[in-house]
């Protein structure tokens, strides 16, 4: 049984569909499972053992339990945080604590997402898994403090980093410039900081692949290395000409149905709370080896995206 937290959000909602298709026994929560409230956490625990493992399935009680957590929850508005540092505490570093010490107790192994924003994005190639995180706002330092808090208090991780993330469901930089696009005959979108755009569909591939390596291993040799792991698609980018292949997807695929012309612009003409990461660049040597991953470009899953039929302007 797998205990996925988060699972209305956009990563949850894409992890969701995709454990049912691989035909996953799981449960998935939100908002209604307070993840800051260790007894909440708990209770739900207990409550979905009782009722999902009833007597007709004549199941061992020693196998009666939740065996993976995953969880995509999370306080993700980068600006907003600064206004609100103690939520963003209470849901990326405390319900992360939380969420760690049951996952200990009930003996689940746990994924847990992370951001490229633990780095200060001053690198000028990529960050690896090893290099010292060095947050500069509040949304970085609580992911970053989340992330410290399961290292202390499990063994039986995977910690997945990843980098501007859009997805079917919820807001997202595609479906935020593709509106703009439609309702104005011009835009600016900044072309000095670097990343990789990562469609939700491929990182929630991700996730499943680590779970079924994992369960496939016959021994401790073979189960792949728990830790930290950076996962986005392939390739990088600027924000700016990430922009320019939408449009040209969204001409293509009628999801832009007027002309919009895009001009570069720099960071500075854009001031926000939190400096933004210049170069979010993040190394996935390390989970292509462990886990045998095939990871497209960020172009091919951009069109695949903007193709399909899900893709809906909210």
């Amino acid at each position: 049984m797998i205990w996925l937290i988060g699972s209305k959000g956009m990563l949850g909602s894409e992890v969701a569909r995709q454990l049912t298709q691989n035909k996953f026994e799981f449960t998935g929560t939100d908002k209604e499972v307070d993840i800051t409230n260790p007894d909440a956490l708990e209770s739900y625990e207990k409550s979905i053992i009782t009722s999902f493992y009833d007597l007709d399935k004549n199941i061992p009680e020693d196998k009666k339990k939740i065996n993976w957590i995953i969880n995509c929850s999370a306080y993700t508005n980068v600006d907003k945080a600064e206004d609100e540092p103690e939520l963003a505490q209470k849901l990326n570093a405390e319900g992360v604590l939380n969420i760690a010490r049951l996952a200990r107790k009930i003996g689940a192994k746990l994924i847990h997402i992370s951001t490229d924003y633990v780095f200060n994005g001053e690198a000028t190639t990529p960050y690896t898994e090893d290099m010292a995180k060095q947050a500069t706002g509040v949304y970085g330092r609580t992911k970053a403090e989340g992330e410290d808090y399961i290292e202390k208090e499990m063994v039986q991780y995977y910690i997945l980093r990843t980098a501007w993330l859009y997805g079917f469901d919820g807001k997202n930089f595609v479906y935020t410039i593709t509106r703009a696009m439609n309702e104005h005959d011009g835009i600016k979108v900044v072309n000095d900081q670097f990343g990789t755009p990562t469609c939700a569909v491929d990182l929630a591939k991700a996730i499943i692949t680590v779970i079924k390596k994992n369960e496939n291993a016959k021994d401790i040799i073979s189960t792949p290395t728990y830790g930290i792991y950076h996962f986005t698609d392939e390739g990088q980018t600027s924000w700016y000409d990430f922009a320019t292949e939408i449009y040209k997807y969204g001409k293509k695929f009628k999801r832009i149905t007027s002309p919009c012309e895009i001009t570069p612009c720099t960071s500075a003409e854009y001031p926000s709370k939190v400096k933004r990461p210049a170069y979010s660049v993040l190394s996935k040597e390390k989970i292509k080896q462990e886990f045998g991953l095939k990871i497209p470009s960020w172009q091919k899953s951009l069109k695949q995206f903007m193709k399909d039929k899900r893709f809906l302007v909210k």
